[in-house]
């Protein structure tokens, strides 16, 4: 109930909307739509905001804005430098999915950022309704008071959101498909790579299921670095690291992942001689709903070329897996290999534990 009439508020006073998918929020991000609805799925939840103040200047109408807190870090510059009541004062309503609230049992990422998130909001001066569980009814007239708080003092608001209120959709579910799955992938990449290589993998079920097929398969080749959260600097962080090790570095990213932060790909080229990154392509947001990551329309071979990568490789299916990984794994310089799965998990996943553990083993001789 809480859900509908929310969805029903928002159509009825917003017709644009701009944000990351999340997996709190995964359930009205997906009916937000409409005839006189425009919704633009953004790279990263500055670029959201950024959508919402130009949709403002445009039609002088309030937009909004959804997110999770943890995209809060890429939101605050363009909030504060553009849309603050001391700048432009532009108006927007964000929808905040919070994760780690004070209280609740969340993966320890989740906890940092929930324990301050309404600490940043008050410092930036946004006033906040908090919608916080499924059995309390949703109270309208505090959205409408927002609301129009927002568009009196032409000012950011905020709607936040706890976990649990929305059915989520963040349970991965095996998928039959045709397609390749990631998690073969992933295994026969274990076995091929020796025991000086090591991994850095994107967040999301990329992570999970490298972590639950080592364990399962008792593949202990390389050492894996896990980026639990920090969405979209995966390849940074794997590039600096191969460019200072003597280790084999190698980067698994997703295609949400990579166009979160696509700037950082433009660094390989400059200052990194021998790079290897894998892009497992989706085309979507598989770990929080499936909504589309504007993928498709991206020629990855075009633009690792562009960047400075000596060579492009593609797999499409399981038959070219054992050859191309080889090739990949031998060629010398800068390699990209852009990998196309289709969605659809290994079932009950876990998630990595003990960070410090696996950091030490990771930097390890």
């Amino acid at each position: 109930m809480i859900e509908k009439n929310l969805i029903k508020f928002l159509k009825k006073n917003i017709n644009f909307y701009s944000g990351v998918p999340d997996s709190l929020l995964s359930s009205i991000s997906k009916k937000l739509k409409g005839k006189k609805i425009k919704h633009f799925i953004a790279a990263n939840e500055g670029s959201a905001i950024s959508h919402g103040i130009g949709y403002f200047l445009a039609k002088k109408k309030i937009p909004c804005i959804y997110f999770q807190n943890s995209g809060l870090g890429n939101a605050i510059n363009p909030i504060i430098s553009i849309a603050h009541k001391k700048v432009y004062s532009i108006p927007l309503f964000l929808v905040i999915g919070w994760r780690g609230s004070p209280g609740s049992n969340d993966e320890p990422q989740h906890m940092v950022k929930g324990k301050i998130t309404l600490q940043i909001l008050k410092l930036l001066g946004i006033k906040y309704y908090i919608i916080k569980k499924n059995k309390d009814k949703i109270n309208i007239q505090n959205l409408k008071s927002l609301l129009n708080h927002s568009k009196k003092f032409n000012v950011p608001v905020a709607c936040v959101i706890k976990k649990n209120v929305f059915i989520q959709s963040e349970k991965n579910k095996k998928i039959k498909s045709t397609k390749l799955q990631r998690s073969l992938f992933l295994e026969s990449l274990l076995k091929k790579i020796k025991n000086n290589t090591r991994i850095i993998s994107t967040t999301g079920f990329t992570s999970r299921e490298l972590y639950r097929i080592r364990i399962n398969n008792d593949l202990n080749q390389g050492k894996d670095f896990y980026m639990i959260g920090g969405m979209g600097h995966s390849l940074s962080v794997s590039l600096t690291h191969s460019i200072f090790s003597k280790k084999k570095t190698i980067c698994i990213d997703g295609d949400g992942s990579l166009l979160m932060h696509l700037g950082s790909i433009v660094a390989c080229s400059k200052y990194s001689k021998n790079f290897k990154y894998i892009l497992i392509n989706n085309f979507s947001h598989e770990s929080v709903g499936g909504q589309n990551t504007n993928s498709e329309i991206v020629n990855f071979e075009i633009l690792s070329k562009s960047v400075g990568f000596k060579k492009y490789l593609r797999i499409t299916n399981k038959k070219e897996i054992s050859k191309k990984l080889n090739t990949f794994l031998n060629l010398k310089g800068k390699v990209f290999l852009e990998v196309r799965v289709g969605n659809g998990s290994l079932v009950n996943l876990g998630r990595p534990k003990d960070f410090i553990n696996i950091k030490k083993k990771f930097i390890s001789k």
